[in-house]
């Protein structure tokens, strides 16, 4: 939830239209949460959970396993990884046929924040993927989340996440 919100203050200090909001359901805890971000130039009016997603980010990708992450796209969406392994390897054992943007989150965020918390460094793969934000404007609302002494480490890592996302078009 922590990424959709910062994802959209960022889109708002850019003057766009921007929400943001968790999805729970009756599952116990340590299940898988959805979080949703709707970005706009125009005034947003939808107030429901998102079904067609343009972007899906994947924070833990043992959750493939579980949930179809690919459920309700469109020709033209993308998915967000947090992984180690090759996109031909994903492809192969997920069956993913969408564009994948790829980063190994983990590894930046153990090295960056040495906590393998993937949250704000997937917001760097994301913002790189989908052009939705200007890198520049995740600043603020980071170091207002984290603050003075954690803020620049998040910045960190989402930027060096930014920086190494690779992309693999669908074939």
């Amino acid at each position: 939830m922590t990424s959709a919100e910062l994802l959209a203050q960022a889109a708002i200090a850019e003057g766009k239209f921007a929400q943001a909001f968790p999805s729970f359901g009756p599952e116990r805890r340590g299940a898988p949460v959805l979080a949703f971000a709707r970005i706009d130039d125009k005034p947003i009016r939808l107030r429901q959970a998102i079904y067609e997603p343009d972007v899906a980010i994947v924070l833990e990708e043992a959750l493939m396993s579980i949930v179809d992450v690919e459920s309700g796209m469109h020709d033209g969406s993308i998915v967000v990884i947090n992984t180690s392994k090759s996109a031909a390897e994903l492809r192969e054992k997920f069956h993913l046929t969408r564009t994948l943007w790829l980063v190994d989150a983990t590894r930046i965020a153990m090295e960056g924040i040495k906590r393998p918390i993937t949250n704000t460094t997937m917001l760097g793969a994301a913002i790189r993927a989908t052009k939705c934000v200007d890198l520049e404007h995740m600043k603020e609302p980071l170091l207002e989340r984290f603050g003075p002494k954690i803020g620049p480490l998040n910045l960190n890592v989402l930027t060096r996440a930014f920086e190494e996302a690779s992309e693999d078009s669908a074939t």
